[in-house]
C-alpha cells in the first residue's frame, strides 16, 4: 500500500502598506506565500503549486498577484526597511532652536 497526498504551507513574506482595491482605505497589507508539495508517506518531497496574494488587514480581502508583482512587492518591502529614513521622511528640526537646549 503506497500512501500520497499534498501539504500546504502559507509563508508570510512582509506587511506592506497599499490602498486596497475591495475597500480603498490605505491599510497594511500582508504578502503571502502559498506552496503545496506533494508528500509520500506523509513526506514531503517536492513542491508542485506555488501561489502568492496579498491579504487587507481592514476588510480581509485576498488577491492573487502574479510572482513578477509579488517580487516588485518584496523588493519595495526590503528597500523601506534598509532605509526606514527615506520611508517616513528626514526628521526636521524646530524653527530657532531647541528651547529645552541651553
Amino acid at each position: 500500500m503506497i500512501i500520497f497526498g499534498t501539504k500546504g504551507y502559507l509563508y508570510q513574506l512582509a506587511i506592506l502598506t497599499l490602498v486596497c482595491g475591495q475597500c480603498g482605505n490605505p491599510a497594511a497589507h500582508t504578502l503571502r506565500k502559498r506552496v503545496t508539495k506533494f508528500t509520500l508517506f506523509f513526506v514531503p518531497l517536492f513542491p508542485f503549486s506555488t501561489k502568492f496574494g496579498t491579504q487587507c488587514t481592514f476588510c480581509g480581502a485576498e488577491h492573487q498577484v502574479p510572482k513578477e508583482q509579488a517580487d516588485q512587492l518584496l523588493a519595495q518591502a526590503a528597500g523601506a526597511v534598509q532605509n526606514p529614513a527615506q520611508q517616513y521622511g528626514q526628521p526636521q528640526g524646530q524653527p530657532g532652536g531647541n528651547p529645552y537646549q541651553r
